[in-house]
């Protein structure tokens, strides 16, 4: 039979993992987030040079 000092130790390992896991993922998440937003900045923001010329070769 496991001792309680073992199970409390098991069971702190176990939530330490779990915090570990969560905060490591919101930290993916807002670094996602923030690469999203700074991509659909770029796609917002027009080509200098489109527009400017016309290609009349054909």
């Amino acid at each position: 039979m496991m001792d309680i000092a073992a199970l409390s130790i098991a069971m702190n390992r176990a939530s330490l993992s779990q915090n570990v896991s969560v905060a490591l993922t919101k930290k993916v998440l807002e670094s996602t987030e923030q690469n999203s937003a700074e991509l659909i900045k770029m796609l917002e923001t027009p080509h200098p040079a489109l527009g400017n010329s016309i290609d009349l070769k054909a």
